[in-house]
């Protein structure tokens, strides 16, 4: 709710500070008080494109703040949590505009951009009839606007529950085929990978072990020079198996002479013709080993090259060479499998797409339903209203699968003519002044607006009226007022009878030049200015009773 408005500098206004209640609160004044100015003001506020011919003349700049109370778990509050600006039971919207063409604003003090004001403002006040673009002039509403009068928000939640899901599923396909893509592109190339390591079938520590059997077949004519010259230096007629043999036997033959004492000593030559013995047979299996596959060192050779190949091909050592090989398989695993997953993906999405559709339709049919009971409601507010040529149409129409959202496959858009045998048309461009406000009343009385989160206001809905029409008029802003805090700038007495609040905008002169005033009025202020607005500059008693009798009403 909108609890105080302060304006400093704007046009007619030096200082002025409003205090505002629930209900209908009526603005009355002569032409050119100031009236209009008080709903500039608080447009700026709100968020509206910044006018600087607004600030007064010989000030420097112009400040505007409004003061709104809201509800803890009010949209607004939502909002700015998001937004990470504290808020607490009051919610303070400022603008201030300098002479020099700079603008700033701040909620709760804390700088903003117009963009977030205007957002917020949106969400605290509407006003009928004056700012384009903005209330029932904005398009983007009337969808939501025609779901309330269809009151449908536990399909609309699952429609919007629907469009998410359809959202995620058809985000998780296009990855999924995103991958899939990149994987086919590399599949010929995985596949020949593979196989060739298949072939291969690299080990770990291979290469260390193929390295040292390549240095030893290198060498394998000198090997085999010294492996002859050792055998024969051990095996030959003057070896030393053949002397250490002859030893031994001369010291058989007198060890038993010696009494025992050349008993180790022929131990110890028995031992080393044993060790003698064994490294000739080692020597001997060693010189048959390479003269058995004399073709061993090429087959070496070309492992060795084929292992290094492979780790340049693939980027990496020749010992990570088996894990390559295991997960270059494990993907192409994969890829085989990802075949079968993103079926599974296809239907997910078809499914949601689906649920999604048919969650569409009967939000659809709903809508049509409503809208013909909303078009009834609003003709019959417009004949009291001396709208009663005036004509208005829902106007459904389906949106192309681009323009598919959370709230379904429709555009909707209120239009209207105010002339019968016209084509119906955008509501701002078939009326004007009154009109339009009328017009917008009539829409909000049969749409049954009940967010008290919100303030009304309604700027000249009585233009151009009087007598039963205004007495209409004011009787639909009083039935608004009881459920939603409703603001009216009007020259009706009859409307002006119907206020629980007051105000009254003058003009006067000052040492600083023409200056606007409000005062907010008690009963008998009220009478004044109602019988004031019945008979003009001299206020009669008749006037007075007339005034009263509204009053009454």
């Amino acid at each position: 709710m909108l609890q105080s408005l302060t304006v400093s500098n704007i046009v007619l206004i030096e200082q002025m500070t409003l205090q505002f209640g629930v209900g209908l609160t009526v603005l009355t004044g002569e032409t050119g008080a100031g009236k209009s100015i008080l709903l500039d003001a608080l447009g700026l506020a709100l968020g509206s494109r910044a006018n600087f011919d607004l600030i007064r003349n010989n000030a420097d700049e112009a400040q505007v703040t409004a003061s709104f109370a809201l509800a803890a778990d009010h949209p607004a509050n939502i909002r700015l949590d998001e937004a990470g600006i504290i808020t607490d039971e009051m919610l303070i919207l400022r603008r201030r505009l300098k002479r020099d063409g700079k603008s700033n604003a701040s909620i709760n003090d804390v700088p903003v951009s117009l963009g977030l004001l205007r957002e917020i403002g949106d969400m605290l006040v509407e006003i009928q009839g004056q700012f384009e673009g903005r209330g029932l002039l904005d398009v983007a509403t009337h969808v939501r606007l025609l779901d309330k009068a269809a009151g449908h928000a536990d399909k609309l939640a699952k429609l919007g529950s629907g469009w998410n899901g359809w959202q995620k599923a058809r985000r998780n396909l296009s990855k999924a085929k995103q991958e899939l893509d990149r994987a086919r592109a590399e599949e010929e190339w995985l596949r020949d990978a593979v196989e060739q390591l298949d072939i291969l079938s690299p080990n770990l520590g291979e290469e260390t072990s193929l390295t040292v059997q390549r240095e030893m077949l290198s060498n394998v004519r000198r090997i085999g020079e010294g492996l002859a010259i050792a055998e024969d230096a051990i095996l030959g007629e003057s070896g030393v198996q053949m002397l250490l043999g002859k030893a031994c036997t001369a010291l058989e033959r007198v060890a038993p002479l010696a009494g025992g004492g050349l008993d180790q000593a022929l131990i110890a030559m028995e031992r080393a013709n044993a060790e003698l013995t064994e490294a000739s047979s080692d020597i001997s299996r060693a010189t048959h080993e390479l003269e058995a596959d004399p073709s061993r060192l090429q087959e070496v050779d070309d492992r060795l090259h084929e292992l290094r190949q492979q780790a340049r091909k693939h980027g990496c050592k020749v010992d990570e060479l088996p894990d390559v090989h295991t997960r270059l398989a494990e993907s192409l695993a994969d890829l085989d499998d990802s075949t079968v997953a993103l079926a599974g993906l296809i239907e997910k999405e078809r499914q949601w797409r689906d649920y999604y559709s048919k969650m569409a339709k009967i939000i659809a049919d709903n809508r049509r339903a409503a809208a013909v009971k909303l078009d009834a409601a609003v003709m019959d507010e417009l004949t009291p209203l001396k709208l009663e040529n005036a004509e208005f149409v829902t106007v459904i129409t389906p949106l192309t699968e681009a323009q598919w959202g959370p709230l379904g496959m429709d555009h909707v858009r209120f239009e209207a003519t105010t002339n019968k045998g016209l084509k119906a048309g955008p509501i701002e461009r078939i009326a004007s002044g009154g009109e339009l406000a009328r017009f917008l009343l009539a829409m909000k009385v049969a749409l049954e607006e009940s967010d008290a989160g919100r303030t009304l206001i309604f700027d000249e809905v009585d233009s151009g009226v009087g007598g039963a029409v205004a007495a209409a008029v004011g009787e639909r802003l009083l039935r608004l007022g009881n459920g939603v805090q409703t603001l009216v700038v009007t020259h009706s007495p009859q409307v002006a009878a119907k206020g629980l609040h007051h105000l009254r905008i003058t003009k006067t002169t000052s040492n600083t030049g023409v200056i606007s005033c409000t005062e907010p009025l008690n009963n008998t202020a009220r009478t004044e200015e109602i019988a004031r607005m019945l008979a003009g500059e001299e206020i009669t008693p008749e006037a007075r009773a007339a005034a009263g009798a509204l009053m009454e009403r």
